[in-house]
This record gives structure tokens, C-alpha cells and sequence, in this order.
């Protein structure tokens, strides 16, 4: 079967192996990441943890060890299914949002908290970050959150042709409270939180919600309407920032007799229906089973 790529795919570098599509360039060995539910092993790509919008190839596809999932799929392509989780987004342009009175309320108390520290925005091409500097920004964050080593590297590697915002907020002695992540999506009209990294010493401060607002009043003065705070299922707390939910699309490759797809607690069946394991594509005109695929 074949799976037409929703961007077009470069042939791999005969010298590497290195294949291309979208931002992402992956080899046979770093394309997919260990992942672990009840001692039964499955796959994600490398970018899972903290990318949004992930393209897949046929080569992709046919590549990866099963099970593999692929979440966030492009929402405006033809491949995968809706999941059991949206996005959350901030809708930073309107008026109702800053001025719903709930909202305004938390909004004016974290202004109060933070009154006398010290906030600086910075705008870096994603080209001139490193793998060492997503440690030193994040790296308590990825070790508490069990992020592999292997998806930092996908991220620098996602936005290699794309800018990240970085929010940092020191204390009045120049202690660090927070250091955000976000992505620029000029496609999309988004910036992309990708992480939030925050020393627990502020907890009382709710310094995870302030950046949040931080990135969000960024967004609407620097011509992004939404600020995607990324999956909200499992977050109710970010439902004090969201005003629109987008879907989720992703996709589950596996043999319906794997030992994944036999416990009913694991992201088989907690984010799909059995249904779905191997659609490729979402449209019910073009449906399609990956079974040749693989």
C-alpha cells in the first residue's frame, strides 16, 4: 500500500540515511523512541514529547517497530484519526477572554506576585540552539516528565528552520523561577508551548500559570492569535487559559494480538478505539488499512 506523504519527502542522503520531511529528519536507528506501559514496550517518534504537528512518509511508517504511535498528525493533512484528547488554544485577539471576569481576577493577582521580579522575552533562531542548551533550560523538567534523551534531540531537530520564544523570570535577588518554551507556527498562527521549566521553591506563586499568561500577552502583541497550551485531558488547570479546542489527530500501528493492544489500559485503547489500530488515513472516502505497510 502506499501512503502518500502529507509534505514531500526528500529521498534519503545515500551517504546517511537521513530522510526529510516537514522539519523533521530521521535515520532508521533514531526515529523512534522507547516507550513503556505495564512492562510492555512500544514505539513514538522522536519528536513526540515536545513537538506539535508531526508529518509521517511511507518510509516512516514502513521503518518503525510496532506497535508505534504518531500523535499530533497536521491537522489540515489527510492521515490519522481524532484521539481522545484536544488542544487547548488561547484565543490571545479576543476581547472576552482578557476581560472575562474570573480570568481577569487571576491575571491581576499574578501581576501583584510578580510585581518586582525580573521578566525577559528573547526571540532565538531555532538553528542556534543545541542539545546542551535545551538541558540547561529544561533539563529537571525532561528527567521529572521521563523525556528521553533522544526526544530533546528531536526537537532541536524540529526546529532547526523555525524560532522558539524563551520567557525567563528571576526573583528580585536573581534567583530563577521559570524558564518557557514555545515554538513559532507562523502556518498555523500559533505559539507552541513546548515546555515550562519551574523551580519549586515558587510553587505558592503558581509560576507554571504565570508563564502561561506570560506567553499568551506575547503572542497578542507579536501577531500570534493563539497560544496552543498543548493536550488539555489531563491538565484541568489550563482550562483557566482555554478558549477554543482543537483536535487531535494521530495514528496506531500494531498487531491486534500484541500485548499493548490486549490491555485495555494502555494508549491503545485509552486515546483510540480498536476500530482504528492501523488507519492511516481519516476521510472515509480514502480510508485505507496499513496492513501492507510495515
Amino acid at each position: 500500500m502506499i501512503v502518500t506523504p502529507l509534505r514531500v519527502s526528500e529521498s534519503a542522503n545515500e551517504d546517511n540515511d537521513v530522510q526529510h520531511v516537514g522539519y523533521q529528519s530521521w535515520t532508521e536507528e533514531n526515529l523512534c523512541i522507547e516507550s513503556d506501559h505495564n512492562d510492555i514496550t512500544y514505539y513514538t517518534s522522536r519528536w513526540d514529547a515536545l513537538c506539535p504537528y508531526i508529518d509521517v512518509t511511507e518510509e516512516m511508517l514502513a521503518q518503525a517497530p510496532k506497535p508505534f504511535i504518531v500523535y499530533a498528525l497536521p491537522p489540515e493533512g489527510p492521515y490519522g484519526v481524532p484521539i481522545n484528547d484536544q488542544y487547548g488554544l488561547v484565543d490571545t485577539y479576543s476581547k472576552a477572554f482578557w476581560e472575562e471576569p474570573r480570568r481577569a481576577r487571576k491575571f491581576s493577582e499574578y501581576d501583584k506576585q510578580y510585581k518586582l521580579f525580573d521578566i525577559s522575552e528573547e526571540v532565538i533562531p531555532g538553528a542556534q540552539i543545541t542539545v546542551e542548551d535545551m538541558f540547561e533550560m529544561g533539563g529537571e523538567h525532561f528527567a521529572n516528565c521521563y523525556i528521553d534523551d533522544l526526544e530533546i534531540e528531536g526537537f532541536v531537530d524540529y526546529i532547526r528552520k523555525l524560532d522558539i520564544l524563551v520567557i525567563k523570570v528571576h526573583d528580585p535577588v536573581g534567583e530563577l523561577v521559570l524558564t518557557d518554551v514555545s515554538i513559532m507556527l507562523p502556518e498555523y498562527d500559533q505559539l507552541y508551548g513546548s515546555f515550562c521549566q519551574w523551580n519549586r521553591a515558587f510553587k505558592n506563586r503558581s509560576p507554571g500559570m504565570f508563564a502561561c499568561l506570560l506567553a499568551s500577552r506575547w503572542a497578542a502583541k507579536n501577531g500570534f492569535r493563539y497560544y496552543n497550551l498543548g493536550p488539555v485531558g489531563d491538565y484541568g488547570y489550563k482550562s483557566l487559559f482555554v478558549t477554543d479546542h482543537e483536535p487531535i489527530y494521530a495514528l496506531a500501528m500494531t498487531d491486534p494480538d500484541h500485548p499493548l493492544a490486549l490491555d485495555t489500559t494502555s494508549p491503545l485503547h485509552t486515546d483510540f478505539s480498536p476500530e482504528v489500530w492501523n488507519q492511516i488515513y481519516r476521510s472515509a472516502p480514502s480510508i485505507k488499512k496499513a496492513n501492507g505497510v510495515g
